[in-house]
């Protein structure tokens, strides 16, 4: 939640600014519906967004973040979570979800309708990974292996909706955690950790609707999602 937490919204003062968040004048309304090894019910995050619609109004929540999923067990049309996920999208909140990483098998070979949910619901932003080589240009850029693949499962949607940075992402290391202490080599000095994943992937979008949403605060969710897959570039 830290590591995500700091891709939206980080400072980066601990780093002169280079491992800055997408968005560092965003506010975070923090709902923690995962226990400190990254799982969770289905409920507590069904009841965080049942909160958000409830509450959204009052701490001005404009863009929420689910940097998490489980398998497409049944249709969309009759997931509760992923409804729960479309009643929010509606309300006008922009719903930004990590597509999953189940892109390839154990043999290492890709595995297509491996979105997870809720990133299958149609008003969601499903975000994949991209492996950007460790550069700034695009030209190396490529999905990373493990990035979960569409269509989506029952649905055949066309998911995910766009691609952002998600392999050896630096953001902020909550010192004492699971993966802390789990991962050591993954720390940058004593402030910083670098993950894998779409769940690293989802909060790059999400901090870049917070800026969409900052030049044009009258933009729908659904707007929002329209600009970013419009001004997107393809990939080989």
């Amino acid at each position: 939640g830290t590591h995500v937490a700091g891709i939206v919204a980080g400072s980066g003062a601990a780093s002169n600014g280079q491992y800055a968040g997408a968005a560092p004048g965003a506010s975070i309304v923090a709902l923690k519906v995962l226990d400190a090894n990254g799982s969770g019910k289905t409920s507590d995050v069904m009841a965080a967004l049942e909160w958000v619609l409830a509450n959204h109004a009052t701490y001005g929540i404009r863009v929420v973040n689910l940097s998490l999923g489980h398998p497409v067990y049944e249709s969309a049309t009759t997931d509760p979570l992923v409804q729960l996920v479309e009643q929010v999208s509606q309300r006008g909140i922009v719903v930004v979800a990590s597509a999953g990483n189940s892109g390839k098998n154990a043999l290492g070979q890709t595995v297509y309708g491996s979105v997870m949910s809720p990133a299958n619901a149609q008003g969601a932003i499903a975000v994949g990974a991209v492996d950007t080589g460790n550069t700034l240009g695009r030209r190396d850029d490529s999905v990373a292996s493990f990035s979960s693949r569409g269509p989506s499962r029952f649905d055949y949607y066309l998911k995910p909706d766009v691609l952002a940075p998600g392999y050896h992402i630096a953001s902020l290391l909550a010192s004492g955690s699971t993966l802390a202490t789990r991962y050591p080599n993954y720390q940058i000095g004593s402030s910083y950790f670098r993950l894998n994943g779409t769940s690293q992937a989802a909060p790059v979008v999400a901090g870049s609707a917070a800026l969409l949403l900052q030049a044009n605060p009258k933009l729908s969710a659904h707007a929002v999602k329209g600009i970013l897959q419009y001004s997107t570039e393809p990939l080989p």
